[in-house]
């Protein structure tokens, strides 16, 4: 009985989620066209909330005492599912975008929405002239008072672990100076797991722990960097998968 009752509930926020992401979405690209997507950021942030609700989430923020909110950043995250960046965006207190790979920005709407919205995209194909690019188009968001979310596993999880980190977005932050957020995403491998679509309502926690400088380091400093921000968000995930399921939950 609890296995047909997961499914009941699932196809009935499946359902309702979709009806609202097909109202929603074309207020918001119709908002696009005539309005820099900056001066409707808190329409997003309803959009984010609502999805969230609708799938069965409560979203939690805890900011740890050296998070700055004030400061343009990167923000690295693990990555659970593909609601990870409504979740986040329900959670970080200032204007964030994405960087996104660049084959999604060919697909039809969804596309053109990315980049209107000002996502970053990644090239497919990592040669030198691509980098640059991505290098550029980073610094100009960086600039422009933007912060960034960066999955540096570049994949999703399967187990609920962290996956190996890449190092592109470190050498970068590197290179350019950015402060560096690294973010636990807590409860989504029990909300919505990958190569399922069972969605179990919970609490997710978005943990926002301390801002970590760049400026001053070297090439040489990134491997330690990379491991020191893993260690960071992998605490609280591992830990609540060593945790019992709270009762009641889903």
């Amino acid at each position: 009985m609890t296995r047909i009752w997961e499914v009941l509930r699932s196809l009935f926020l499946w359902a309702i989620s979709w009806l609202h992401f097909l109202i929603a979405v074309p207020v918001l690209i119709a908002l696009a066209v005539v309005l820099d997507p900056k001066k409707h950021d808190w329409l997003q942030r309803g959009l984010c909330r609502r999805i969230a609700f609708l799938s069965g989430a409560k979203v939690v923020a805890r900011k740890a005492r050296g998070f700055d909110e004030t400061r343009t950043c990167i923000f690295m995250a693990n990555h659970v599912n593909l609601l990870d960046p409504f979740m986040l965006y329900c959670a970080i207190p200032q204007l964030v975008r994405g960087w996104e790979l660049e084959s999604h920005f060919r697909i039809p709407i969804y596309g053109w929405l990315m980049k209107r919205f000002g996502n970053v995209p990644v090239p497919d194909v990592r040669k030198p002239k691509e980098l640059k690019r991505l290098w550029r188009i980073t610094q100009e968001t960086i600039d422009s008072g933007t912060s960034l979310i960066i999955f540096p596993e570049a994949k999703r999880t399967r187990n609920g672990h962290l996956n190996e980190f890449e190092d592109g977005g470190f050498r970068l932050a590197q290179q350019l100076g950015v402060p560096i957020v690294p973010v636990s995403i807590v409860g989504s491998f029990r909300h919505l797991r990958t190569e399922d679509w069972i969605l179990r309502p919970t609490t997710i926690t978005v943990h926002l722990h301390g801002t970590i400088e760049t400026k001053g380091l070297h090439k040489e400093d990134v491997p330690a960097l990379k491991e020191r921000v893993k260690q960071i968000i992998a605490a609280p995930v591992e830990a609540s998968l060593e945790s019992p399921e709270p009762e009641g939950s889903g």
